[in-house]
């Protein structure tokens, strides 16, 4: 068989049965066994040897360890006291508790490494806190789904661990490279607030004082150093990360079980099995998207993307917008997991082909495969932030559409300057981004 037939073969199944509504890790690897039946050079051992040897890996380890790590923040009540700062920072604003909940989730995002994690803690917080302020539903669920977002592209990203791991990409690299799409993509959404709270008339905050300003830095000094002891720590070479994802659930029990008390033994119990079990279902699907890409490499398949897309254009612009379209588009089915080893293990050789830096396109994929958790049918944070304000996804959909196209503007300004990307990996890791 040639390339193309397997292709149509592994992603024609695929297709069939997700309209099915079987599981994705469970369809990626069932769409795999025709083709080691059909060939008979392989057996379908194959399979569970090459997932098997995907989870040999030391790197995955920090996949569970920072979903552990953001659940016990959320345990901890760490957000209550992001929430006390933010209002003092930006509730003043026009849309006041629109600006905190943007602006505690670029926090929280510094700490978890996970959008659902923070759309779950967020959004149980600041959602019935918005409606009780006269705020519309739908623009409440809408702002905090798309603010989950930067969870998974402000540092440290579980995201950007298995780009770096399944497509050999420095993590410090992309870690750094994605500090500033997330800020750009807080003040955009603040941006949308602020247009939204003049035209519907939202509440403020009064001005904080000064003595309320540092009591509320106070509260909330400790749990902004995560992200500093983290990612600092891998960029300056104290620890890989996988190291720094025990640190950081080292440093969330110590903050939650010894200084603030708040995480009794039961709540831990609790958190280790939740943390456990979505754990097991991520890394069940880097098993089988691991088999699936194995066999695209075998076939050839990403030379066949590279030659058929080659007369649309070589430039480094072309081939971002061509990676974030088909991230967007794969995003809106499956989970960001498997969507990174498969379309990322193909479009990589086109992009390598434009002489185009990896971590500019791993930021691209990152950023674009996020945006999926907010577009249906999938779009999982959507679902969870619909599932905490009591409304159907259908309901949510217009005013996240609106609220998205900053965060597209903020991709486009990521394809067309990579420089501007890259600027701080370079600043502050010369010896590893050239």
């Amino acid at each position: 068989m040639g390339p193309a037939e397997v292709a149509a073969i592994l992603f024609g199944i695929f297709a069939l049965l997700i309209i099915l509504r079987v599981p994705v890790a469970f369809a990626l690897g069932l769409a795999c066994i025709p083709v080691f039946f059909i060939d008979d050079r392989l057996t379908p051992f194959l399979l569970l040897n090459e997932m098997l040897k995907s989870y040999n890996s030391f790197l995955l380890l920090a996949i569970p360890f920072f979903m552990l790590a953001a659940n016990l923040m959320n345990t901890a009540g760490i957000t209550e006291r992001l929430i006390v700062l933010s209002r003092a920072l930006v509730g003043h604003l026009p849309g006041g508790l629109g600006h905190v909940s943007v602006l505690v989730s670029m926090l929280f995002a510094g700490i978890s490494g996970s959008s659902t994690a923070e759309a779950a803690g967020v959004g149980g917080v600041l959602i019935p806190a918005m409606k009780k302020q006269g705020y519309d539903t739908r623009f409440t669920v809408a702002l905090i789904a798309c603010a989950a977002v930067m969870g998974v592209i402000i540092p440290p990203s579980i995201l950007m661990v298995v780009w770096g791991g399944v497509i050999s990409v420095s993590i410090g690299g992309l870690f750094l490279a994605g500090v500033l799409p997330g800020v750009l993509m807080g003040l955009s959404l603040m941006v949308a607030v602020y247009i939204y709270a003049k035209r519907r008339n939202y509440p403020v905050y009064p001005l904080v004082t000064a003595k309320e300003f540092l009591s509320a830095c106070g509260q909330a000094v400790l749990p902004i150093l995560t992200p500093g002891i983290i990612v600092g720590g891998i960029v300056f070479g104290f620890f890989t990360p996988t190291e720094a994802s025990v640190i950081a659930v080292l440093y969330a029990m110590l903050l939650g079980g010894l200084i603030y008390r708040s995480i009794s033994f039961k709540e831990l119990r609790h958190t280790l099995y939740d943390s456990a079990r979505f754990a097991a279902i991520a890394l069940f699907c880097i098993g089988t998207a691991s088999a699936f890409g194995w066999i695209l490499a075998y076939f050839h398949i990403p030379q066949l993307v590279v030659n058929a897309v080659a007369g649309w254009g070589g430039s480094v612009t072309t081939v971002g917008i061509i990676t974030a379209v088909a991230f967007l588009f794969i995003g809106c089915f499956i989970d960001a997991i498997p969507a990174i080893i498969i379309v990322g293990t193909i479009l990589a050789p086109l992009a390598a082909k434009v002489g185009m830096h990896p971590i500019h396109f791993a930021i691209i994929g990152v950023i674009s495969i996020a945006y999926g958790l907010v577009t249906p049918p999938y779009g999982l944070c959507l679902m969870i932030a619909c599932s905490i304000g009591g409304i159907k996804i259908k309901d949510a959909v217009k005013d996240t559409a609106i609220l998205f196209i900053p965060m597209l503007l903020v991709l486009l300004i990521v394809i067309l300057f990579p420089d501007l990307m890259l600027w701080l990996p370079r600043t502050l890791m010369p010896q590893f981004v050239k």
